[in-house]
């Protein structure tokens, strides 16, 4: 899990994507906490919102290539909601393997040989 967080390839599952949504909205939550009245806290912040804010665009994109669709369908108003409760592809799609596990020759490209 949390396998390249700020990749934008790649397919990522529903529990992962709720993860990366719930860490993102406690970090935010706290770093507004901690940075308030602070010397500097705005533009400490800011840098920390923009790095957390990548990191979500990020998780996004893959999340929404295992439903089977663009990563920029995530700006569309409630499409969060989407994510969070569609199943991805169970099979490859053109953005890559399913991200459950692979079971069988045909998923992961091997053929398996008989012993004996």
């Amino acid at each position: 899990m949390f396998e390249k967080p700020f990749s934008f390839k790649g397919r990522i599952q529903r529990q992962e994507y709720a993860l990366s949504s719930g860490l993102y909205f406690v970090l935010y939550f706290l770093l507004a906490y901690l940075t308030n009245g602070v010397p500097y806290g705005k533009e400490i912040f800011w840098g920390f919102l923009i790095l957390l804010s990548f990191f979500m665009v990020a998780q996004g994109f893959k999340r929404c290539h295992d439903v089977g669709v663009n990563g920029l369908y995530q700006f569309i108003p409630f499409y969060f909601f989407y994510l969070l409760v569609e199943d991805g592809i169970p099979k490859k799609n053109k953005y890559g393997l399913n991200p459950k596990g692979l079971k069988g020759p045909e998923e992961t490209g091997k053929i398996r040989q008989n012993e004996g």
